[in-house]
């Protein structure tokens, strides 16, 4: 049986702790482009990291399978 290929885009943004749940950069996690009009509470917040969502943990496992 031929391995499954792990999405290394994927696999770099997410991270798993120890206790098996997904972390992920915020969505607009540097917030480089277009910063005069965004708060600076706004860029602090997005460099915080946060837990992927329950539905999305699914789609998650199946791009990168081995992390788990």
């Amino acid at each position: 049986m031929p391995k499954i290929r792990t999405r290394k885009s994927v696999a770099k943004r997410i991270r798993v702790t120890g206790s098996g749940k997904i972390k992920r950069m915020r969505e607009f996690s540097g917030c480089h482009h277009i910063r005069e009009k965004k708060s600076p509470k706004r860029t602090r917040k997005f460099r915080k990291t946060t837990l992927a969502s329950p539905s999305d943990v699914k789609r998650l496992m199946v791009q990168v399978p081995y992390a788990f």
